[in-house]
């Protein structure tokens, strides 16, 4: 004779119901640990009854366990892939504008600052420089961007995020251009013996 089928809801009565959780726990614990025995599974089950005890279980630690939930979630959301794209590159601008506040410090030329004392040939030399420094980063970036669009199956709408990146980083620039080139903030005044 088989068993009857039971409804699913809510015991009433608390005796049973505490019975009913404690043979289903151990039940389901008793699987989880057979599955990862078996299967050579990694996996863990984490069950807090009514009155708030807690009872687990994990085939190695429960620490690793939920380390590699959260990163495997990560990493396989549905917008995972882009948004962590899209992080990374915000990361790259905020170390990029670091690293050109680093150098607007250290080199006031960048800044159009200090430019008196260079001579017309490496003023020259100066702007090819500055002039090359944007298609190189550009090239780069592009490069990059297709590397990631070829290997990302979700590439379209990865693109269309850096869309987004690149128009912030287009504003950034163009404020950063009309700082750094507004005539009255050079000294565009050559000294007396270079004249």
């Amino acid at each position: 004779m088989g068993r009857g089928k039971i409804v699913i809801r809510r015991i009433d009565n608390s005796t049973s119901r505490q019975v009913t959780f404690s043979k289903r726990r151990n039940g389901l614990l008793k699987k989880a640990k057979e599955l990862a025995i078996l299967c050579d599974a990694e996996g863990g089950v984490v069950i807090f009854s009514s009155t708030g005890k807690l009872y687990d279980f994990s085939s190695s630690s429960m620490k690793a366990v939920d380390g590699r939930y959260y990163q495997w979630k990560e990493e396989h959301s549905p917008l995972g892939h882009s948004s962590s794209e899209v992080q990374f590159l915000q990361k790259e601008v905020g170390m990029l504008q670091a690293q050109l506040q680093n150098l607007a410090e250290k080199s006031p030329q960048l800044g159009g600052e200090n430019l008196s004392w260079l001579s017309v040939q490496e003023l020259q030399n100066f702007e090819n420089q500055l002039e090359m420094s944007p298609s190189r980063v550009r090239m780069r970036k592009a490069q990059w961007l297709l590397c990631r669009y070829r290997t990302n199956p979700k590439g379209t709408s990865f693109i269309r995020k850096c869309g987004l990146v690149k128009r912030k980083l287009f504003l950034e620039k163009s404020e950063l251009t009309q700082r750094f080139m507004d005539p009255g903030a050079m000294d565009y005044k050559l000294p007396s013996d270079n004249i």
